[in-house]
């Protein structure tokens, strides 16, 4: 959960630049300067001196706050495919994803060519989160996570083939959360403890108010004269009852229960939702574009059929 908090904060400290970059690169409404006028010599050292500047330092600042308090180790891998029902996992998958589209973004703004940007970008989205993942594996808390890795390949390689194939982005990762109040009291402060009690800790690290989506752009995979350009279908994944990496089950220090809710079902939820891709939506305002373009991380609240336990419920709006 750390490494995937961590990451989200560095996607979001280059989003702020990189759409500003994007305003540029996107803008098919006015003229571009000449390509002469621009020094992208200069702009390639920018974007190289900044990734290096925010993705090493914030590499310091993790090894410094989670890691130096624990046992250094050799290298050393394990197996938590299991936990938090693998919405941790797709978690991952989101980030990678995300920060790859922005790191394209940076390198295209400093004059790489499509194909470079992308193999650039995706380059050092991976390279960052595995270094985070090595950290893992030399502590002897945690390990070397085989699914972690795999999940951060998968929401690169989903942004980096879709970008260098057909040039633009169909099918996206987004994500959606709320923050949830649990009952009785014992369960409210368990989540207190998990998950924090501010607005932004549990809308990043309460899993069971989470979703994760799968959000398919239809006129541009369908082929359906007559859509909206811009019109989603969004399939989402979620889980709840979840107060444990892998049971509901706690003990303290000297082995005590201090918490027991084994009789709560772990469960998985499946979402059918329309969606908006905020991307497609044409603009002359380079602070819509912007805002679009950060926005689209997330999915839009709409009506939502939901599969759980076997038994659907809809929602006139879900998030």
């Amino acid at each position: 959960m750390r490494k995937w908090l961590v990451s989200v904060f560095i996607f979001i400290a280059l989003s702020a630049n990189a759409q500003e970059y994007n305003a540029h690169i996107h803008n098919r409404d006015s003229a571009l300067l000449p390509a002469s006028t621009i020094n992208f010599s200069e702009r390639k050292w920018m974007a190289a001196t900044g990734m290096a500047a925010v993705y090493g330092g914030s590499f310091i600042f993790l090894n410094e706050a989670w890691y130096k308090g624990y046992p250094r180790t050799s290298f050393h891998s394990f197996n938590d495919a299991g936990e938090w029902l693998q919405m941790d996992k797709i978690g991952h998958a989101w980030t990678a994803y995300h920060s790859s589209r922005v790191n394209t973004t940076v390198w295209k703004w400093a004059g790489m060519n499509d194909r470079q940007s992308v193999v650039l970008g995706t380059g050092t989205s991976l390279a960052y989160m595995l270094s985070i993942e090595y950290l893992d594996g030399r502590s002897a808390e945690w390990g070397w996570s085989w699914p972690d890795a795999a999940a951060d390949l998968f929401g690169a390689t989903l942004f980096a083939s879709q970008a260098l194939v057909w040039k633009e982005q169909k099918i996206s990762l987004k994500f959606s959360s709320f923050q949830k109040k649990y009952k009785p009291a014992a369960l409210e402060q368990r989540a207190n403890d998990l998950f924090g009690s501010s607005l932004p800790e549990r809308l990043l690290k309460d899993y069971n108010a989470q979703t994760y989506w799968l959000s398919i752009n239809l006129s541009s995979t369908c082929g359906i004269d007559g859509l909206p350009p811009w019109l989603n279908l969004a399939i989402g994944y979620g889980a709840d009852n979840m107060f444990g990496g892998y049971q509901n089950l706690a003990y303290d220090k000297e082995g005590n229960v201090v918490f027991d809710r084994r009789d709560l079902k772990r469960r998985r939820q499946w979402y059918l939702s329309p969606d908006i891709d905020l991307a497609r939506i044409k603009t002359k305002s380079r602070f819509l574009r912007t805002a679009f373009s950060v926005l689209n991380v997330l999915k839009i609240p709409a009506p939502t059929l939901e599969l759980s336990n076997g038994k659907f419920k809809g929602h006139w709006i879900s998030f």
